[in-house]
């Protein structure tokens, strides 16, 4: 059992010493990819270690039993002690989503609705606001189209986890279920006979990529500015400072308005740019190689409809999972734990299923 751990051990015993070389430490960006993967084994080779002592000393327990008694009870005692590390170890080799550690960019877009589809984005924000308010992340608006009545017709934020966060745990880990389109019923602001509508906003979201991890190539860009403007069209300034980006190979056109500073809204375009470029290749290769790709949850069918807030019930229904609760304004509030969890452990059980065919 756990026999491919040996060689994880040798792996984490190699780092250490490369890490210790102050030569390493001259190229900082091998040095931080040497260092995550070193936090990421560290957990694994250190329940490894206490899984094996522990099976030692039950058969130790259990030879004292034999003439003594009183140590059955110890043997139980260590028994119990190694079914949740032989749980802990599996969970911890269920295979890694290499993104778990990265920031993202999480994008809101207003759908089919109208104004009450831009107000139902504008509560989605906010949602995601305050949850990571909560988590102890920072939150950067990138750009913001706002509609009339104070609702969003698109709106880009960059969320950042806090330092010495735990490996595997960054704002990826949990907001990368988000991604699809959230569905609303209730009876709109704008809607006088107090009929239930149901109209839907959709989530993108990205791991922010880093300016290493995608290279674009100056020539394959044309940037055109422009004069920004807000809800109702009227100028929010007076000089051509928005920019919209198109990647020309791609065809992703990217368009940021936020600052009133052009240099300010083309660093912003520039960093949604990566992020999505960044998510387009990885996505590509997870198709190229779709046996090695485990998760059951998430779907690279972004247009996905994955979750939907009932108001007049105050219910909150996620369609992947099953999960329900009647606590639809509590979430709405930023308390999302609950539901992403359910996320996070329909995915580690669709891993290990996979795991455990693959070994069969």
């Amino acid at each position: 059992m756990f026999e491919a751990v040996e060689e994880l051990i040798g792996e984490h015993a190699d780092l250490e010493k490369q890490l210790a070389d102050p030569s390493v430490h001259a190229d900082q960006a091998n040095a931080r990819r040497l260092g995550r993967r070193y936090a990421e084994l560290t957990p694994i080779v250190t329940t490894y270690r206490a899984w094996r002592q522990t099976g030692d000393d039950i058969g130790t327990a259990r030879e004292l039993a034999a003439d003594d008694p009183e140590f059955a009870a110890e043997v139980k005692d260590l028994e119990r002690q190694r079914e949740e590390l032989t749980e802990r170890l599996r969970m911890l080799l269920v295979p890694r989503d290499p993104n778990d550690d990265k920031d993202v960019i999480l994008e809101v877009k207003a759908g089919e609705g109208g104004e009450e589809s831009a107000l139902f984005a504008g509560d989605l924000l906010r949602m995601y606001l305050r949850y990571a308010e909560r988590a102890g992340w920072k939150t950067e608006i990138l750009d913001a189209n706002e509609s009339d009545l104070g609702g969003y017709k698109d709106v880009s934020v960059a969320v950042k986890a806090r330092a010495g966060h735990e490996p595997g745990h960054g704002v990826w880990a949990r907001l990368k279920y988000e991604g699809g389109v959230h569905r609303v019923q209730r009876v709109p602001a704008t809607e006088s006979q107090g009929r239930i509508h149901t109209s839907a906003a959709g989530v993108l979201v990205t791991p922010e990529a880093e300016e290493v991890e995608v290279e674009i190539n100056p020539n394959d860009l044309r940037i055109d500015v422009y004069r920004s403007s807000g809800p109702g069209g009227q100028s929010v300034n007076t000089t051509d400072s928005a920019v919209r980006i198109t990647h020309l190979p791609s065809g992703l056109v990217v368009s940021c308005q936020n600052e009133k500073s052009q240099l300010q809204n083309k660093e912003s375009a520039m960093r949604i740019l990566r992020s999505r470029l960044l998510a387009a290749a990885q996505e590509e290769a997870e198709k190229e190689a779709s046996d090695a790709r485990r998760s059951q949850v998430r779907t690279v069918d972004r247009s996905e409809r994955i979750r939907t807030y009932n108001f007049p019930e105050n219910r909150i229904s996620d369609h992947r999972t099953g999960f329900k609760a009647y606590n639809l304004d509590q979430v709405l509030d930023g308390e999302l734990d609950t539901m992403i969890q359910a996320c996070v452990d329909a995915d580690a059980a669709a891993k290990l299923a996979a795991a455990g065919e693959a070994a069969g």
